[in-house]
């Protein structure tokens, strides 16, 4: 009888604990650096008055999360950011989802759609302000146009309502075309099976695409959601290029409003105590988002 050491399972135990750190390693690190690091110094600096340059920032506690609530312009943001966020979420998933049914299946057709649906997502956001500011600017190729045929300036940009609808649509414009490629994936993985039996029993597109197709795209729509909103809540560097925040601070977002007050205004603690609160108010929407559409999610498989 051949006897086997008590030690071999121990020491591939250590092998594999070995390979799963060094796996594991660089991306923990990546994570720790890019992210744990900043997070702490934020909140660290939110609790000083500090200008970014003088070497020893002023301990004032919880002052700057006090000034927040006495703060107009911040309230003002605020709400352009939830509406901005609403409103910008809504528009991508019914586009998002819209075009993927349009451009689902295989084809030449379709695989050159796609394509042109998701090309404006890989301009950078500041080259897509300055695209559509040329062209919706007083000045712009559409005024010049306008006004060539006798027309009135239209206000794109220069009125606070109109250039607040004027974001929303630039932004859903440069950022669906994600949607469309995670719904696609999404509609990929619906069975085939079902829709077949669905039809055979003589339900309409619309009846199919209600009761099959939208249930098997729970995931899907909970995962395009939550990153629209996310990604929207953060709206800045479109801001920057399109409207620079105007007319009248009438477009400025909760994160333009932080770089403003942390570099233009130099006000680091500030603006680290606002981008706190827009962390926390970002991680609470999500969660509670994620947490209603599982449950919708399960209503729906019960």
């Amino acid at each position: 009888m051949v006897t086997v050491p008590r030690r071999a399972p121990e020491k591939a135990r250590r092998r594999d604990g070995l390979a799963n750190v060094i796996m594991v390693g660089p991306a923990a690190i990546l994570y720790t650096v890019m992210l744990v690091v900043p997070v702490c110094l934020a909140f660290y600096l939110s609790l000083t008055d500090w200008d970014g340059f003088s070497a020893n920032p002023a301990f004032v506690g919880a002052a700057n999360y006090a000034g927040l609530l006495d703060d107009p312009g911040l309230r003002r943001a605020a709400l352009v950011t939830l509406l901005v966020a609403a409103a910008g979420t809504a528009g991508l998933n019914l586009l998002g989802l819209g075009f993927a049914l349009l451009v689902n299946g295989a084809s030449r057709a379709n695989t050159f759609f796609r394509i042109v649906l998701f090309y404006p997502h890989v301009l950078s956001a500041l080259v897509v302000g300055f695209l559509w500011s040329a062209i919706l600017g007083t000045t712009g190729a559409v005024n010049n146009l306008v006004t060539s045929w006798g027309g009135q300036v239209l206000p794109f940009l220069s009125d606070p309502a109109w250039a607040t609808i004027t974001m929303i649509a630039v932004l859903v414009w440069a950022g669906f075309g994600v949607n469309v490629v995670l719904y696609l994936a999404g509609l990929q993985a619906v069975p085939h099976s079902l829709i077949e039996a669905a039809r055979i029993d003589g339900a309409t597109r619309w009846q199919v695409f209600r009761n099959v197709t939208l249930p098997a795209l729970g995931p899907s729509v909970t995962i395009n959601i939550v990153l629209s909103l996310v990604t929207l809540l953060k709206t800045y560097d479109l801001v920057v290029s399109l409207t620079a925040g105007g007319p009248a601070g009438q477009t400025q977002t909760v994160a333009y409003l932080i770089l403003w007050n942390s570099f233009h205004d130099a006000r680091l603690g500030f603006g680290s105590a606002q981008s706190v609160i827009l962390m926390l108010v970002t991680a609470a929407l999500a969660f509670v988002v994620t947490k209603l559409r599982r449950r919708g999610e399960l209503a729906v498989h019960q």
